[in-house]
């Protein structure tokens, strides 16, 4: 059984001296902290009087990654390295100079074509770290990866389940039907009518169906999830489970508002009454909480038991952190995450996606309807 100290001396061997390479770790194990000790070892390899020789430059998609490295850099001791790391994110990475001598890709599986120029042109060395690496190798995060830090070293999520780093879990999706009924308001100019889900969900289908470019399609993709985040039938679904489990249980909603609805104590940036009811859901006063995205990174629950996601997003990033979240209980304990799906639209490939890295045999589905 292999304990994180274990797994974190395995992966530095494996990067010392590459000057491309890939780590697919599991959340909970530390691939941050694989990180500053990386760059903490080339740093002490530096000429004598070039001490911090080295410059880091750490990318990541969202600059709230950017706090657990400071985090863990003084956690560990780590943090007279932050003077020569500089943070981006992926979207300004092409407006970054090239005077660093290693790059950080913090969830590599972010990367894009349109990174390729900047990163033809950078000559240091390269570590990208994930704990989602892309099954497709034809894809273009899979294409990405492999030719700019391909993947030498992997210990997944059910490893770390199996050496107790993390807790087991039981995923149950459950399938819904689209409604057919015309509840859902529509006003365009002067107008008003009713519509469906179904009809909606078809309407935009189509739509991408027929799309003559590719940046239509991106924008009439974006409109179909937004529909598919708004449809009611999910918010009376998700509600009943809430009211129906004794758990500590979680529910994560696509919107503040969503989450205001569902739920007596929610967790979000307009809610005042946020940090009072976070603080009473990890002390137990209150056992059940609805939050959107932020939650995801960085905070605890103790004694969490039960989790439901409202939807799967296109990004499996997004989908793997909620995931994550209840993985991060009591080894001893099994997490029960609920997932809704609608059935025969394109949430079920949304899931599958995010659910790739997961035992198939710890996954069931539920049809809500007979």
């Amino acid at each position: 059984m292999k304990t994180k100290t274990i797994i974190q001396k395995e992966a530095l061997l494996k990067i010392n001296n590459k000057d491309r390479a890939g780590l697919g770790i599991s959340v909970g194990v530390g691939k941050t902290l694989i990180g500053l000790k990386h760059f903490q070892s080339l740093t002490l390899k530096a000429k004598i009087g070039q001490l911090f020789a080295f410059k880091a430059l750490v990318v990541a998609p969202k600059k709230s990654i950017f706090k657990s490295w400071k985090e863990d850099a003084k956690k560990f001791n780590l943090e007279y390295l932050l003077e020569f790391i500089t943070f981006t994110t992926y979207r300004s990475l092409i407006k970054q100079d090239l005077d660093y001598d290693i790059i950080f890709l913090d969830e590599c599986h972010s990367l894009l074509y349109s990174h390729k120029d900047w990163l033809d042109s950078y000559p240091g060395r390269i570590i990208g770290l994930t704990g989602t690496p892309p099954k497709n190798e034809s894809s273009e995060k899979g294409k990405m990866i492999k030719k700019y830090c391909p993947i030498i070293y992997e210990y997944i999520t059910d490893d770390a389940i199996n050496d107790k780093i993390l807790n087991d879990y039981i995923i149950k999706i459950h399938l819904l039907k689209l409604d057919s009924t015309n509840t859902i308001k529509v006003e365009k100019g002067n107008r008003k009518w009713y519509t469906s889900e179904q009809k909606q969900y078809n309407y935009w289908t189509n739509r991408y169906i027929e799309a003559s470019s590719g940046k239509e399609r991106q924008i009439v993709s974006i409109m179909r999830m937004k529909a598919l985040q708004t449809f009611p039938s999910k918010d009376v679904y998700a509600k009943s489970l809430l009211e129906n489990t004794e758990n500590k249980c979680i529910l994560f909603a696509n919107e503040q508002s969503q989450a205001e609805k569902l739920c007596k104590h929610s967790y979000h940036s307009k809610n005042s009454n946020s940090d009072k009811n976070l603080d009473y859901f990890k002390k137990g006063i209150i056992k059940k909480l609805s939050c959107v995205l932020q939650l995801s990174e960085g905070i605890n629950i103790p004694n969490l038991k039960e989790g439901i996601i409202m939807h799967a997003y296109g990004n499996n990033r997004k989908s793997a952190q909620r995931i994550g979240r209840l993985l991060r209980l009591n080894p001893k304990d099994n997490a029960i995450i609920h997932i809704l799906c609608y059935k025969d639209t394109v949430d079920e490939k949304w899931i599958k996606d995010a659910l790739e890295h997961l035992d198939d045999s710890k996954i069931t589905k539920y049809n809500t309807y007979k």
